[in-house]
């Protein structure tokens, strides 16, 4: 056993700063979270045997049997974006700085130690609990480890109410955004530049439309209260021989991704985009993902909402709530951390947002 693989296993679940902090030491980027998700699982059998364990490839689900009326799923990716010189983690007082610190190794700390209250004191909770430690969440959504459990055991999953341990900065962030990105592709005709009046230049084809994107003011669209702010972005762009520069270029293409507020269906929202790439020769989708609702007059919603005591506020990005709001389950982001520092090389958290981020589950779930 590595000496950081002991480090999570015998870690204290009272310290939830500390045990967090064992945790980014295990590296875990997407696509090799193998050995977190071993971790876990041992962890979990070793301190919570009255549980239920599951395990669908690199991902590990954790049931209780307890009967009760309502199951509630509390969810947590296992994997990182790629380190950007914040592999190895870095106390500072009370704040941990450390690659997923925020995004999400201090909502797996909350769900390992939830799994041990849970076992020790099943008689008290108040729900059946799921918490489920998926990979791949950073990732393209054909890798996402909820995908996969739902595709090939989705009993796992089923539940009242999902809750997913996203960085939320001590609120509670309802809904999220949808995803689409179009690949718009322009042809033109090589030539000489000497000569470029015997060709067509693709490049300078797609310039109108890329100045019409640049000039574009996304919206802000209110769905039940809460303000959901799009977005619109040229993310990758293509054209030329590399290493030819005295060619005119015969193909361009780019791709422009849009984050749009839950109000819109994915078809609404691809035509919406698909209007402002008029002029491309051809158009492709490269990725759609639905965004899901508040759903904030749904009765376990409101109770969630109503036992936090937070603020309430929309969710900017996509996460896997929408996963559950496409089977019917209401679902809402919870977690500690900053989400406007995840993924960044200062990704950090709080000792107090931990805590807080336990305390607050725990409660709802009848621990607390």
């Amino acid at each position: 056993m590595s000496a950081r693989a002991a480090a999570v296993l015998e870690h204290d679940a009272r310290d939830l700063f500390g045990l967090t902090a064992a945790l980014v030491a295990v590296p875990s980027e997407s696509h090799d979270e193998a050995e977190l998700a071993t971790i876990v699982e041992r962890r979990v059998r070793e301190r919570a045997p009255s549980l239920q364990v599951d395990v669908v490839g690199s991902n590990v689900v954790v049931r209780t049997n307890l009967g009760r009326a309502r199951r509630v799923v509390l969810g947590g990716h296992l994997d990182t974006v790629p380190a950007n010189g914040n592999a190895v983690p870095r106390v500072d007082g009370d704040v941990l700085h450390g690659l997923g610190s925020a995004d999400m190794k201090g909502g797996l700390a909350v769900l390992l130690a939830l799994a041990e209250a849970l076992d020790a004191s099943p008689d008290v909770a108040r729900h059946d609990v799921t918490l489920a430690f998926y990979e791949c969440e950073e990732v393209a959504d054909r890798f996402n480890g909820l995908r996969r459990i739902f595709t090939e055991r989705e009993e796992l999953l089923a539940c009242d109410l999902a809750v997913l341990l996203e960085p939320t900065g001590g609120a509670v962030e309802a809904g999220c955004q949808g995803v689409i990105v179009l690949e718009a592709r322009f042809e033109g005709e090589r030539a000489h530049t000497a000569r470029p009046w015997m060709g067509r230049n693709a490049i300078h084809r797609a310039s109108d439309v890329l100045t019409r994107l640049a000039r574009h003011e996304s919206d802000v669209v209110v769905v039940d209260g809460l303000e959901y702010r799009e977005s619109l972005q040229v993310v990758r762009i293509e054209g030329g021989i590399p290493g030819k520069h005295n060619v005119v270029p015969d193909g361009c293409a780019f791709a422009v991704g849009r984050r749009f507020a839950p109000r819109y269906t994915e078809a609404e929202a691809e035509n919406q985009v698909r209007a402002l790439l008029d002029g491309a020769d051809e158009i492709e989708v490269l990725q759609s993902q639905p965004g899901a609702p508040p759903n904030l007059t749904d009765p376990l919603v409101a109770e969630f909402v109503a036992s936090t005591e937070l603020a309430v506020r929309s969710k900017l990005g996509w996460t896997d709530v929408a996963r559950f709001a496409s089977r019917g389950v209401p679902a809402v982001n919870f977690g500690p951390g900053d989400p406007e520092i995840a993924h960044t090389a200062g990704e950090h958290v709080t000792r107090e947002s931990i805590d807080h981020a336990y305390a607050t589950l725990a409660r709802f779930v009848g621990l607390g």
